[in-house]
């Protein structure tokens, strides 16, 4: 069955899961997923990929800011931590009684999704 181009895609992601980053600048960098843009198939994580944004000042006179907030990234340049080795796993799905869920292919161990 083809896949409907209005469809969510499916990711090896999910919010709350510890990643690491295989590329770019922050390669290596281990992290906690905040917010995943299935769409985009990007995902926001904690203390990576952190840029500058210059904020104007609010009030007449006052100076203005310059914050430090984490970036989208995207999802291909992550990959989920196995829980019992620590090290970067790939994700599987299989069914059970409680319907589908995602295993770590290294330990074969089920992940556990934590959410916000």
């Amino acid at each position: 069955m083809r896949r409907k181009y209005n469809e969510i895609p499916k990711l090896h992601i999910r919010s709350g899961d510890e990643v690491v980053v295989i590329s770019g600048k922050d390669k290596g960098t281990k992290g906690r997923v905040l917010r995943v843009f299935p769409k985009k198939r990007k995902a926001i994580v904690e203390g990576v990929n952190m840029i500058k944004k210059h904020l104007r000042s609010q009030a007449q006179g006052a100076p203005g800011q310059i914050s430090e907030r984490e970036a989208p990234l995207p999802v291909d340049k992550l990959m989920p931590l196995d829980p019992v080795s620590g090290k970067p796993t790939r994700i599987g799905r299989k069914p059970t009684e409680d319907g589908w869920v995602r295993y770590a292919k290294r330990s074969g161990k089920i992940l556990e999704t934590r959410t916000r």
